[in-house]
């Protein structure tokens, strides 16, 4: 059993942002899998259950792909109840979220880490009592020397045929780090 959590806000005002990266990748992943994310009370998620791959029409290890129905500084809660109600270790958690500092479409996955400022990893860091999750990260790179951070990760993302690449190849990511291990998704991901 895994779980790939996208962070993000809730809600049409947040959809297109910055911070909402990792919403735009399991929604991708949810149509990917032929279903769409539906309201999961006791967790406070919005969620698909599903089976991935090696290639798609092949059975696979069992996901949980999953949004939190809160704003992103308190996703931990949610996210901590997803992986009791499912029984499924911090180990096989695959958070995807917005990376200031690399740079914007740069795709990085690692395990583990410091939250370096993302107030979602850092809610996750305090529910779940480790680090030791995986990450997709995506740049969405620095804002313009004197911008405000949060301005810049609430505003718009400059979307097009990078932005779209970046989105599409961040499912890419989480699906192979579910059915090749973490060491080969970063060798066929970095490599890019």
């Amino acid at each position: 059993m895994y779980a790939v959590v996208g962070l993000g806000n809730p809600g049409a005002t947040y959809a297109g942002t910055r911070h909402n990266c990792g919403h735009m990748v399991v929604a991708e992943l949810a149509a990917r899998c032929g279903g769409q994310l539906r309201s999961h009370g006791a967790t406070q998620t919005n969620q698909l259950s599903a089976r991935v791959g090696v290639a798609p029409g092949q059975p696979g290890e069992q996901v949980i792909l999953a949004t939190c129905q809160c704003y992103m500084n308190t996703s931990g809660g949610p996210v901590s109840a997803l992986l009791r109600y499912y029984d499924c270790p911090v180990e096989n958690l695959i958070v995807v979220h917005d990376e200031l500092d690399l740079p914007f479409g740069t795709l990085r996955l690692k395990r583990g880490g410091g939250e370096g400022g993302h107030n979602g990893l850092k809610s996750l860091t305090e529910r779940l009592g480790t680090r030791d999750y995986l990450r997709v990260r995506i740049g969405i790179a620095r804002p313009p020397k004197g911008s405000s951070i949060p301005d810049y990760v609430l505003g718009p993302v400059d979307t097009g045929a990078d932005f779209d690449d970046a989105i599409a190849t961040a499912a890419k990511a989480a699906r192979l780090i579910v059915t090749e291990g973490l060491s080969k998704a970063q060798n066929q991901i970095h490599s890019r």
